[in-house]
């Protein structure tokens, strides 16, 4: 990808450096509107996100520059089985609305790690915020600057890497830094419009390309048609779907980097109703980046990498302007994960460490701390990105990576939410099997090569998801039988309240088209639909 170049008209280019100044421009404006906010103000946007901005936001900040990039090439060389990474996400989010977000917004909490001490101990607490913010500079931050560093150098000809990298870096952490999480969430949801809208144009003009909709799956390996694959595939088994629900589990329900635009939701309803309709925007999604991969293959099968499926499309379809739009809603797409990534991280170190260490620090300086921690993410993500480089694929090393880790992390949540006597002891270690164990595991594996040199059995890197997950219940019960002691006082406002569902999801809400049962139903059968579709 290195090699490929694309060239934009003085038009393109406006339309992006007018697209920059005013996220900048935004990021100061929000800065001074919410100057009196306090800290909840700068990293929770004061609790008082509408349920639309939640969903967009949610939605922008899933579709990284490598998103863009990587569903598209993914598509290009796999096919649509691609898309199970999409429709699970629907799944997981329902899920998330009726089962998690209420017992985080009971708990009042600021950040994700945060409720683990309200449930457990503080111990885990820290484990797995040091966890976090690792993943947001070394993967979160760093692979988007480096996906998105790769293509604008690729497009302008006149950047390299380090400095399209250098350019991405300064612009995100400028307007995160100034505005916090309410810059972010505005400026995600006008970025989420801007990605809809150039990836819709582009499926336009390739169906057309291509002779229309029966004609794109004309000669296709059947293969590339189907949701659904045999045991022995190498991409994606069916046995292996559970896996990746399992990292669905930790993008959505876990993750600070996307669960805090919930947790400064207005309210309860309006929180879930922004998680479900960020399921909803997650389906379209097989329009948006899926199918333009094959219509990719069937123009450009001779493509040097997969990669190139996107750009090759963006440049040899798009008249003048539209480039520049579609160059503009890449840069949304990495931009959106940035500021994301950026602002947690900042949330993080200051809500889970110098808040508690130094509680009679003043609003003002937790703030201007939490903007020194974003800048310092900033700089160790730029410089780390490039040497992501060195790494044969950016995509399969994250998710291979994730899957030998973060099973146990879930295990910890999703368990400690439904059964009330599991304790701190079993929360603790279980965080810690996942990382003494799931690291050398990774390395050995998928890494150095050794596991399959000495004659242990082929098993996909999903699958060993499903396996970490195993082992996790069985240390967190285990553990936490063997130390069991007197339920945590509180304990019964942190676990899921049936009750409280119930009164939520048996009857009828006004308006009728924001009732949350009626929502959670459409997406169900929509997310069906499509399974059942390309099954």
């Amino acid at each position: 990808m290195e090699e490929a170049r694309f060239d934009l008209h003085w038009i393109d280019y406006a339309i992006v450096v007018v697209y920059f100044i005013g996220i900048i421009a935004h990021g100061v404006y929000v800065s001074r509107k919410n100057s009196d906010g306090g800290s909840d103000g700068y990293f929770l946007a004061g609790r008082t996100i509408p349920w639309y901005l939640i969903g967009f936001s949610l939605f922008a900040s899933n579709m990284s520059g490598s998103s863009f990039v990587g569903l598209m090439g993914g598509a290009y060389d796999n096919g649509v089985v691609i898309f199970n990474y999409e429709w699970t996400a629907a799944f997981v989010l329902i899920i998330f609305a009726v089962f998690v977000l209420p017992s985080y917004l009971r708990a009042k909490v600021s950040t994700v790690p945060e409720f683990l001490e309200e449930r457990y101990d503080v111990r885990s607490r820290r484990a797995f915020s040091v966890f976090t913010i690792l993943a947001i500079m070394f993967i979160d931050t760093a692979g988007a600057l480096y996906a998105g560093g790769l293509v604008i150098a690729n497009v302008t000809g006149f950047l390299n890497l380090w400095t399209a990298v250098a350019v991405l870096a300064l612009v995100a952490g400028l307007y995160t830094i100034l505005g916090g999480l309410s810059a972010v969430v505005v400026t995600d949801t006008v970025q989420a419009v801007l990605l809809i809208a150039g990836a819709a144009v582009l499926f336009w003009l390739g169906l057309d390309a291509v002779g229309g909709w029966e004609e794109l799956f004309v000669d296709l390996d059947d293969s590339k048609t189907h949701l659904i694959l045999p045991a022995s595939n190498d991409f994606l088994p069916w046995t292996g779907l559970w896996g990746v629900v399992l990292l669905g589990f930790y993008y959505w329900t876990i993750n600070q980097f996307v669960v805090q635009r919930t947790l400064g939701a207005k309210n309860l309803k309006e929180g879930q109703i922004g998680a479900i309709f960020a399921g909803f925007l997650k389906l379209p999604n097989l329009f948006l980046m899926i199918l333009p991969g094959l219509i990719a293959l069937k123009l450009y099968p001779d493509l040097e990498t997969p990669d190139l499926a996107f750009p090759t499309l963006a440049f040899e379809l798009m008249p003048i302007g539209l480039r520049g739009l579609i160059m503009a809603a890449l840069i949304a797409a990495i931009m959106s994960s940035l500021d994301s990534a950026l602002n947690s991280a900042g949330t993080l170190v200051v809500k889970d460490f110098i808040e508690p260490l130094k509680p009679d620090l003043s609003e003002d300086t937790l703030v201007k701390i939490g903007r020194i921690v974003t800048g310092i993410a900033m700089v160790i993500g730029a410089v780390y990105a490039p040497m992501i480089a060195g790494f044969e694929s950016l995509f399969s090393y994250f998710q291979s990576s994730l899957s030998y880790i973060i099973p146990t992390i879930v295990v910890v949540y999703m368990a400690g939410l439904f059964v009330p006597w599991l304790n701190g002891n079993g929360a603790f270690y279980t965080i810690l099997l996942g990382l003494v164990v799931g690291i050398p595991l990774f390395i050995l594996k998928e890494v150095t090569g050794i596991w399959e040199s000495w004659g242990l059995p082929a098993i996909h890197y999903t699958i060993m998801s499903t396996i970490m997950m195993f082992i996790g219940i069985a240390t967190h019960f285990g553990i936490s039988a063997a130390t069991r002691r007197k339920d945590k006082e509180g304990i019964d406002k942190l676990v899921w309240s049936g009750a409280e569902a119930k009164q939520v999801f048996t009857q009828w809400e006004e308006p009728i088209w924001l009732d949350r049962t009626l929502l959670s139903g459409l997406l169900i059968v929509s997310m069906v639909g499509f399974i059942i579709w390309f099954w």
